[in-house]
């Protein structure tokens, strides 16, 4: 695409006025990225903020001397030659494996690159693009190495795309469920327990059990039993599963103080419900087997790439596995599908689906021989087309084990988040040996679909709370309710709406705090709270309760004991809409 050529251009101009203003600097690389470009460089002394204005002013004037990008094949020598006071660049032509360096010229200015560019710095606006932050990068992205001054870019077709996007950004970040999840109180990170282990408040955890619960509940309508497994299992279980000899560098160990067994704790649940399945023989008439777990799950990742909610070292997963027949795959699909479509639909998120493969360049990565995955990829895709959905392909995206179906939700900005998954595993039974015994009393291995209906609870909390910007639906919020009453007067009255509430399992508190009645309500509004229920004396006498509902400025005069009957089947049907 023309954008993207556009933005790796960029990198090059960006490397090209930043050698103009710094001589002496150090470059590194650059390539196109996602809704921009960046470049890596080592100043002599470290540039700042500021200074990225004079930088982009600079770029203004190369595309306005209409430089060509032009493209040459040097030998390493003459490469070496060009680059001989540039250490980075010289790493880089070590690297390749060729008798030729492909190089691009746009002015001046000379980078080792593959390409492609466009043909002229006069196909980029001017105002199509701006020099947006600083970071910190490691050479070659290696802790060992120096690190580096990242200068980011962003670059779009026209100043409107641009201004777009920054717009979305601003709101995003508005929305980001680490700022939201601390001013709602919702969740902490404490660096004495540990990074990536998050401690989930009081309020957290009433809406991370509803996410579960309902996960539970439809696990249930799709004939699942939940079963529990252990958090650590020795390191014998990973090695049949092949879990050992993929992951083993992103799994945390245990030591035991008695034995010199190794252990793990473990990152995924399959392996373990391979063993309650070969727990006892099956007959064909006992398939399909289901298990679901909600286990507390552990990876090794790396600090750097820990973020909030949204990749942790513990999380637990609403994990299904069934094991069935070939000839029932088909159902099983099917059946996952509708209770996937189901949970999406109620938390409101639009999807498409993408049918993950394997790479067969890069057959180390996965179990099993080519005839299998040509099995698997075969039989899953044929269930996806007979859905008549739309699907991409996402080459190299399988699981190691076997190809999936990967639902890849958008939130309310667009943004798009891989949540539900559908496995289909020819690999791990045979590995374990399961069997069942077939109508003919023969032995036979069972197919084993592996799937989950969001993903991480923890981590699908974090995107619901930028999805909604924290203003959760009434059966989500960590608190649906919150009574004011104008006086003491009122106490007495407000109390028997609170214990009406509570015997129908809906959260509640009563502010009974010294602040004026517009400051309890405002605070209400903060903590984003659907109904706040205003009383005073003229309600008390009518036996009713003013509603204000979130974020409007009409209320409504209700009956108090139909408000607790109308919010409780709000709930109970997960409505997403306030008015009652």
């Amino acid at each position: 695409m023309k954008i993207e050529k556009i933005r790796h251009s960029l990198a090059h101009i960006l490397a090209a006025a930043v050698k103009r203003l710094y001589p002496e600097v150090k470059i590194g690389m650059g390539p196109a990225i996602d809704n921009g470009f960046y470049y890596d460089f080592d100043f002599k002394q470290n540039i700042n903020e500021n200074d990225l204005k004079k930088i982009e002013k600079e770029m203004r004037k190369i595309i306005k001397e209409k430089q060509t990008f032009k493209q040459e094949k040097v030998s390493v020598d003459k490469a070496r030659e060009i680059f001989q006071n540039q250490p980075y660049k010289l790493e880089i032509i070590d690297d390749i494996d060729d008798d030729k360096i492909n190089l691009y010229k746009n002015g001046d200015f000379v980078d080792v690159c593959r390409g492609p560019h466009i043909d002229s710095t006069s196909e980029i606006k001017p105002d199509s693009f701006v020099l947006d932050r600083l970071a910190g990068a490691y050479w070659k992205g290696d802790e060992k190495n120096k690190m580096l001054q990242r200068v980011y870019g962003l670059a779009f077709k026209n100043k409107k795309a641009l201004a777009d996007f920054i717009e979305k950004r601003k709101e995003a970040r508005e929305r980001d469920h680490k700022k939201l999840g601390k001013e709602l109180d919702l969740f902490v990170f404490s660096e004495i327990v540990g990074p990536g282990l998050p401690l989930f408040t009081p309020k957290g955890k009433r809406v991370l059990d509803k996410i579960k619960n309902y996960s539970r509940e439809l696990r249930k309508e799709m004939g699942y039993q939940e079963v529990q497994t252990p958090q650590i299992n020795k390191d014998d279980l990973f090695k049949t599963s092949g879990h050992y000899g993929k992951y083993k560098d992103d799994m945390l160990s245990v030591q035991s103080h008695y034995t010199d067994e190794k252990y793990f704790l473990k990152p995924m649940n399959c392996p373990q419900h391979t063993q309650i399945y070969a727990s006892k023989l099956r007959s064909y008439r006992d398939l399909p087997v289901r298990y679901s777990d909600l286990s507390l799950l552990y990876r090794d990742e790396k600090p750097g790439e820990l973020s909030g909610l949204a990749r942790l070292r513990c999380f637990s997963q609403d994990d299904g596995h069934s094991f069935c027949r070939e000839d029932q795959i088909k159902s099983e699909f099917n059946r996952i599908i509708n209770g996937v479509n189901k949970a999406l639909k109620t938390y409101d998120l639009d999807y498409y689906i993408r049918f993950s493969t394997w790479d067969e360049d890069d057959k180390d990565s996965y179990l099993g021989d080519k005839s299998l995955w040509k099995k698997s990829q075969k039989k899953l895709r044929d269930l996806i087309e007979e859905k008549d959905v739309e699907f991409k392909i996402g080459k190299g995206e399988a699981a190691f084990y076997g190809p999936k179906v990967d639902f890849m939700a958008k939130d309310s900005l667009g943004r798009e988040w891989q949540i539900s998954t559908i496995q289909l595993d020819f690999n791990m039974p045979q590995r374990f040996d399961l069997e069942y015994v077939d109508e003919n009393g023969d032995r036979q291995t069972p197919v084993m679909v592996h799937a989950a209906i969001i993903g991480s609870p923890e981590r699908f909390f974090g995107i619901l709370i930028e999805h909604y910007a924290g203003n959760f639906p009434a059966w989500l919020a960590p608190q649906p309710v919150v009574i004011i009453p104008i006086s003491d007067n009122n106490y007495e009255y407000v109390d028997g709406i609170l214990e009406n509430l509570e015997k129908h399992n809906i959260f509640a508190s009563i502010d009974k705090s010294d602040n004026t009645l517009g400051k309890k309500i405002r605070n209400a509004e903060t903590n984003k709270i659907p109904y706040i229920l205003v009383v005073g004396d003229k309600e008390m006498d009518k036996n009713k309760v003013n509603v204000r509902f979130r974020h409007k400025k009409e209320t409504a005069l209700i009956d108090k004991d139909k408000f607790v009957e109308k919010i409780t089947e709000k709930i109970n049907n997960r409505d997403k809409a306030l008015e009652l």
